[in-house]
């Protein structure tokens, strides 16, 4: 069993019936993996399904789905090792932003593969990611 935690970009297509990265997603919960949110990107597939064209089959669907879905709250130490990791970044010359920041603490804390089509992680060599809009499982 894979935990796996989703990026916007990631989450955002599963209300697409015919978007084969929804088929991949709902095969490998049958299967047994874990998938996860949480309450920073939240916002950000809410607002993104509410101004599609189809709006309201979106939000439908994505009330269907989102049992399947664990959320990790973000915590002060959440927000705390996220601006270091930040700092880190920007010492070496990579600039991450303070979602994406969030997201990579409560992988990496969680020991989760974080599924992101976001470059910016590529400088963070100790968070698992995989992209599945391009490399599928």
């Amino acid at each position: 069993m894979t935990h796996y935690l989703l990026d916007t970009n990631h989450a955002s297509p599963l209300v697409t019936l015919s978007h084969p990265l929804r088929m991949l997603v709902l095969d490998a919960i049958q299967s047994g993996d874990l998938f996860a949110l949480t309450t920073v990107n939240l916002p950000e597939i809410l607002l993104g399904l509410g101004t599609l064209p189809r709006a309201a089959q979106s939000k439908m669907e994505w009330t269907r789905l989102r049992p399947s879905f664990q959320i990790y709250t973000i915590d002060e130490d959440d927000a705390m090792q996220a601006a270091e990791l930040q700092i880190r970044l920007r010492r070496r010359g990579w600039h991450i932003g303070t979602v994406d920041a969030l997201l990579a603490v409560v992988a990496m804390r969680n020991d989760l593969i974080l599924l992101t089509a976001d470059r910016d992680f590529d400088g963070i060599s100790e968070l698992k990611h995989e992209n599945w809009l391009t490399s599928p499982p």
